[in-house]
């Protein structure tokens, strides 16, 4: 049975991210647990505790995140009647970024899904701040799902690579696990002028391919040009429905994260972004 996590803060694009989640494992067994971290309403946005308040707004705070999550459990389950899910609420009085470590510990969560926006939901960026800060910190895989996108089955999925990457033989487990529900073809896009591989890169994609035994994979090779562009387009021309990167250092990924803003760079996936975390854990 997989465990699943799915933070929200009960806005759209958390509804949105839930309704894409039962339905890409609606004939799975799952466990979904859904969180709502609220520490950072109780210390609000300057972090000034007022000491005789503060107890009383943390219980106050506290109340209203269980009712909203029970409400939230209650609605999914008259809505869904799916025997195959479980659904568990879980309020944390920690920082996002702690509360889904520490619960991804606790309960060995599989993957994380959420939205890519919050309430915010600024038409002007790709990915919200607390998306980002899950991407760059969280050591588990993330599935950020765009809110203007609908449902459907990941058939084509796109894995741009350098075959760099010592992957992580569970997180490509959970990709297999995909790519045989849905009987999926996986795109693996080197970006390079070179098609000659090292050792190294041989060895690795070696490691790729036999990972995925139910996958039908293609192997394509584009010249170097901006990477963003080079995947915004293949994920046009072949009708990708999945994107799946590797965070791990000195990748793409972490040249996004920490040396500019997703936004800057580009990458706009109008497609579910899985972000497979090459990290301890």
């Amino acid at each position: 049975m997989k465990n699943i996590l799915i933070p929200t803060d009960f806005s759209s694009n958390a509804d949105h991210a839930i309704s894409y989640a039962l339905n890409l494992f609606k004939c799975e067994r799952v466990n979904f647990y859904f969180m709502h971290a609220y520490a950072d309403e109780v210390y609000g946005p300057f972090h000034k505790i007022d000491d005789t308040n503060f107890e009383k707004d943390k219980k106050s705070i506290k109340k209203l995140t269980d009712s909203k999550l029970k409400d939230l459990v209650s609605k999914i389950r008259e809505r869904t009647h799916n025997p195959k899910h479980i659904y568990e609420a879980v309020s944390s009085f920690e920082s996002l970024v702690d509360a889904v470590n520490n619960f991804c510990n606790l309960k060995n969560i599989d993957l994380l899904i959420m939205g890519t926006k919050g309430k915010t939901d600024d038409a002007g960026i790709t990915f919200g701040s607390n998306t980002i800060q899950v991407f760059k910190y969280v050591q588990c895989p993330v599935l950020a799902i765009p809110d203007e996108i609908e449902y459907e089955q990941p058939k084509n999925i796109l894995f741009p690579t350098d075959y760099m990457v010592p992957y992580k033989r569970r997180e490509l487990k959970l990709l297999d696990n995909l790519v045989a529900q849905f009987k999926a073809q996986v795109h693996s896009l080197y970006i390079s002028d070179f098609e000659d591989l090292s050792l190294r890169q041989l060895d690795n994609k070696r490691f790729l391919q036999e990972s995925l035994p139910h996958a039908r994979m293609s192997f394509v090779v584009t010249p170097v040009k901006n990477r963003s562009k080079a995947i915004m387009d293949y994920i046009q021309e072949h009708d990708i429905t999945l994107l799946v990167m590797v965070n791990s250092r000195h990748s793409f990924i972490e040249d996004m994260l920490y040396r500019s803003t997703i936004d800057e760079i580009g990458l706009k996936p109008p497609v579910p972004f899985l972000v497979m975390q090459n990290l301890p854990r």
